[in-house]
């Protein structure tokens, strides 16, 4: 019989406990993009050159596959707009102001204008909270002790 014959063990995973606290290595690649580049090894640029030749007979999926390698879709970029000097949260309400008059103009999507509103949203906090914390300080400097 074995040492623990009776007793029942728990061998579940115990919660916010992985079975690796350490984690992964960083820069550890997962075995199956390891598998995948064993079997490339020495091939990927027969397999490129391939792929081009495709797309220049006119493989659209190939086409695709090479632009999409060459030119991959930009997912940030700077936008085109000046906002006027910020300084108080009023100051705030004219650039969102200025803000919607370009998007209403053509100057400035309404996905620019909802990530540059967001900018001025928390320009606002950061001033409501310094503009707090200021009037907090005062108050309690004028508080008797």
């Amino acid at each position: 019989m074995s040492a623990n014959a009776g007793r029942v063990q728990d061998t579940r995973f115990k919660p916010v406990q992985s079975g690796n606290p350490a984690g992964k290595a960083k820069g550890t690649r997962h075995r199956a993009t390891r598998a995948v580049e064993a079997l490339l090894d020495g091939d990927a640029e027969k397999l490129t050159r391939k792929a081009i030749e495709m797309a220049l007979a006119g493989d659209t999926a190939a086409m695709r596959l090479c632009l999409d390698r060459l030119a991959p879709p930009r997912r940030d970029r700077p936008v085109p707009f000046t906002f006027p000097k910020l300084d108080t949260v009023a100051d705030a309400k004219t650039a969102a102001a200025a803000v919607l008059e370009a998007v209403a103009e053509g100057e400035l999507t309404p996905g620019e204008a909802a990530d540059l509103s967001k900018l001025l949203s928390d320009f606002t906090r950061v001033v409501e909270v310094a503009d707090l914390e200021r009037r907090l300080v005062v108050l309690e400097q004028a508080r008797p002790r």
